[in-house]
This record gives C-alpha cells, sequence and structure tokens, in this order.
C-alpha cells in the first residue's frame, strides 16, 4: 500500500543515544533541556526571535488567543484544518468566516473589511499548503482597523518570504509538528512572536500559570511537552534538508509526470523558500476527483480531500463562502513523503490519467 502520508523516522540508535541521558538524568518533563536545547535550535535554524514548544499545534492556537485576551469575534478561513476554527469555538469566540483567494487558497484580504463589525477583535488565517497568506495586506487591514493577527503556520514551517520567516508575521504565529508534518517531534507544536511580553504571557499559559515554584501569573494549563518529544526534533532537524530537498524532487516530478491531466496545481512561484508540505490537485469536477479518488483506493493508493467539508459546514458553524465551497469539492492530496519513490509516483500518474481518458 501507499500512504498518502508517511512520517520520517531518523536511525533508531541516533534517538537512543537521546534516550540514555533522559535516563540517566531522570528528568522526563516540565521543561527540561532537551526541551530548552530544541526551542534553541530552532530559533536559530528559523531565523526568529522568540519560540516556545508545546504539546501540539492545537494547544499553540489557543495559547495564542489566550494570550491576545481575545473575545467576541475572530475573521478566519473556512478552507483550513478543523482545528483553527475548533480552537476559536473552544476558547469562547465566534468564527466569522471571509471566503479564500482562489489562486493562493488562502483567506481573501479584499473581503476581510466587509466582514468587520463592533464585536472584531482579530483576525486568524492559515498558511494553506505552505503558501504564504498576504501578509501586508492583512497587517494593513488590521492595524486600521485595531485587530490583533494570528497565523496558522502548521503546514508552514522553514517557508520564508522576502528573507523573513514566515512566522515573524502577525502578533503570534503557531506551527504543528505532529508526525506527518515536514518536520516532527511526533506530537508537538510552537508559538511564535516577536514581542517579548507575549513570550512571557505564553510562558506562564503554557504551564498552569506558574510564576516559579509556588505563586501563579494567572491561569494556565498544561502546554509543555516531553524530553521524549524534543529528543525525536533534535535528531530529525539533523535530516531537515535532506527531507526537503528530497520532497522538493517529488513535488517536481508530480508536476512533470501529470502535464496531461486536466487539473490545477498549487502555485509557488515565487516563494522565496518553500517546504513543499503537500501536493494538491484541483480537478475540474467534484466527479472527477471521486472516481480518481476510488481508482487510487483500488490499487491501495490512500490520497485525501484536504480540505473537505468547508469549516463554514461544522454542525457549530456557517457561513457563505462559495469559493471555498467550490475548492474544497475539488481539491484531492497525493502521496508525498519521504521515502515515496518514482516508480511509484508514476503508478499514481498512470490511474490518474486513466481515468481521464475514460471519461
Amino acid at each position: 500500500m501507499i500512504p498518502v502520508t508517511k512520517p520520517f523516522l531518523p536511525p533508531k540508535e541516533e534517538y537512543h543515544r537521546y534516550l540514555d541521558g533522559i535516563w540517566e538524568r531522570n528528568w522526563l518533563t516540565n521543561n527540561g533541556p532537551l526541551v530548552n536545547e530544541l526551542e534553541l535550535k530552532l530559533k536559530s535554524h528559523l531565523d526568529v526571535n522568540h519560540l516556545l514548544f508545546t504539546n501540539n499545534g492545537t494547544i499553540a492556537i489557543q495559547i495564542a488567543i489566550k494570550a491576545l485576551g481575545l473575545s467576541g469575534e475572530i475573521i478566519t478561513t473556512p478552507f483550513s484544518y478543523v482545528a483553527t476554527t475548533s480552537s476559536i469555538v473552544w476558547e469562547g469566540c465566534t468564527p466569522v468566516f471571509v471566503d479564500i483567494d482562489p489562486k493562493t487558497l488562502n483567506l481573501d484580504p479584499t473581503k476581510i473589511e466587509e466582514a468587520i463589525s463592533p464585536q472584531t477583535s482579530a483576525i486568524l488565517a492559515t498558511h494553506v499548503y505552505g503558501v504564504p497568506c498576504d501578509v501586508e495586506a492583512i497587517e494593513k487591514i488590521a492595524k486600521k482597523h485595531q485587530l490583533k493577527v494570528i497565523y496558522d503556520g502548521a503546514h508552514a514551517f522553514g517557508v520564508k518570504i522576502k528573507g523573513r520567516s514566515i512566522f515573524e508575521y502577525g502578533d503570534i504565529s503557531t506551527c504543528s509538528f505532529h508526525a506527518t508534518k515536514v518536520f516532527h517531534t511526533i506530537e508537538g507544536g510552537g508559538v511564535f512572536t516577536k514581542d517579548p511580553e507575549l513570550l512571557k504571557r505564553m510562558s506562564y499559559l503554557r504551564n498552569f500559570g506558574h510564576d516559579g515554584f509556588l505563586k501563579f501569573n494567572g491561569v494556565g494549563i498544561n502546554g509543555k511537552n516531553s524530553e521524549f518529544h524534543a529528543a525525536m526534533g533534535l535528531v530529525n532537524m539533523n535530516y531537515l534538508a535532506d527531507i526537503i530537498a528530497a520532497r522538493k524532487l517529488q513535488f517536481h516530478h508530480y508536476l512533470d509526470l501529470l502535464k496531461g491531466l486536466k487539473v490545477k496545481f498549487l502555485d509557488i512561484v515565487g516563494i522565496e523558500s518553500y517546504n513543499y508540505a503537500y501536493f494538491p490537485i484541483i480537478f475540474e469536477n467534484e466527479g472527477q476527483l471521486e472516481k480518481s479518488m476510488a481508482l487510487l483506493s483500488d490499487h491501495e493508493i490512500g490520497s485525501r480531500r484536504y480540505f473537505f467539508p468547508g469549516l463554514n459546514h461544522l454542525d457549530y458553524t456557517s457561513g457563505d463562502t462559495p469559493v471555498s465551497d467550490s475548492i474544497s469539492s475539488r481539491v484531492l492530496c497525493l502521496p508525498l513523503y519521504h521515502g515515496l519513490s518514482k516508480e511509484e509516483q508514476k503508478m499514481i500518474a498512470r490511474i490518474l490519467l486513466r481515468v481521464q481518458n475514460n471519461l
């Protein structure tokens, strides 16, 4: 079987060397030395000012919302993973959906202002498939209306624009280090900010509000991560260049193989540093997608309707977003992961072209 994704695992002995140290120190969690080492190495690798390692990317978004003191309405995208919206609702705010740009698949800045109301406190946008949002346009709107900005960068590890990490934009950016991501710590995530005061606030929120051993600074949650997860991240960092280089080759190999397929591909032209996190294709209609997905499945090849349905169709949300509705009904992510062979890609391409030729 060819799965739609497969976690990268480094040589077992390299991970075990970190485990030996954990056993010697008997320090398993609570901001241990490996967590601190990983945070420092990530700051250097990503060239960011401040970050905190969290136990997942969803908690990262929730901490961001809480740290900024948001309430009322948050303008967001319907085309993202459910955690983007569920975090807003979980924190007692109301998601207000704005449609997406059909080219970037990100929140459309030209439609944001008409959705702003007296209850709006922030904009929460996702860098979909690692493609950067129009951060300059969003920043301009946010400043004009005195709104906070959070970026869900779950797909955007390592992405840069204009010489800067994508995580340096917005009041707070978040990322997921889940097992299926380009960089992973098995489970994990991060919060990023340029503001040292916000960082301090988030550090309290991540650790029950602890300000020392016997003092608390407000209400917090358990957003910490363990030494075991940090160890996996530290080992995986040694392979990042190889992982992204391999994915880049796979990405462009798909483009060559699927030239004759009547689909639209992700537009990454002009992105200074892209991470090749996903390979989505957008079919002309949903029927073509369903037939393609079914034939791939018949050959034990995984694919994923990522994202479907749109988040405005959850049982606790609503909103009129025709572009997102159209894209989500037609987009399919193909297998892309470290170790996927050219022969496997050729088989996937042959199946997709066969469906088209039989329509």
